[in-house]
């Protein structure tokens, strides 16, 4: 039986294959990501089996407001540094979905090609 964050993580993925060109890949063994071209717009890591989730985005409008909160941590490997912020949820946790959703929407902004980013405003 999926947990509820599974069931939060597949929602997101969803979610994210939901903008113009965007595409799941697994460049490292079990870590999801979702791309747009080849550049990464959110880290979705592997699917815990402890019922934990966790989410990487880049978010350069609000990455300070959003290192507020007690589930976030700036990314690793130094992309702390270009507004990459992870979220981890626990098994038990009640993720911000709606917010997670907003993050994901301005990662993809940050990323996305302007032509991509126009479009998606035309929707």
């Amino acid at each position: 039986m999926a947990t509820k964050n599974a069931k939060v993580r597949a929602r997101l993925i969803e979610y994210a294959l939901s903008y113009p060109d965007a595409w799941q890949d697994e460049p490292w063994e079990g870590d999801v990501v979702v791309k747009v071209g080849k550049k990464i717009f959110v880290f979705f890591g592997n699917d815990n089996d402890d019922g934990s989730m966790g989410i990487g985005v880049k978010l350069p409008e609000s990455s300070e407001e959003a290192l507020a909160y007690p589930f976030t941590d700036p990314s690793g490997y130094g992309l702390g540094k270009w507004g990459w912020v992870n979220a981890t949820f626990t098994k038990g946790d009640t993720p911000p979905v709606d917010m997670l959703e907003e993050w994901i929407d301005e990662s993809y902004r940050a990323v996305a090609p302007k032509k991509l980013v126009k479009q998606l405003d035309a929707r």
